[in-house]
């Protein structure tokens, strides 16, 4: 299926989860934000929150400092 993710197309496979595009895409979950459709993915919901053909996802890395 289809994605866009951080405005990019992406393929993905059926019945995906946040979760698994995460560690598909090799990013550590404890150090971003995701939302789909413009909707925040809570971090306790990205193993169950599947995605579906046209969503939209923002992933943003979170950054610390002073």
């Amino acid at each position: 299926m289809q994605i866009i993710v951080n405005g990019s197309p992406r393929e993905a496979p059926t019945a995906i989860t946040v979760a698994a595009l995460l560690a598909e895409l090799a990013v550590e979950p404890r150090y971003v934000a995701v939302e789909v459709n413009q909707e925040l993915v809570p971090r306790a919901r990205h193993r169950d929150w599947p995605l579906a053909e046209g969503d939209h996802l923002e992933v943003v890395t979170l950054v610390g400092g002073g």
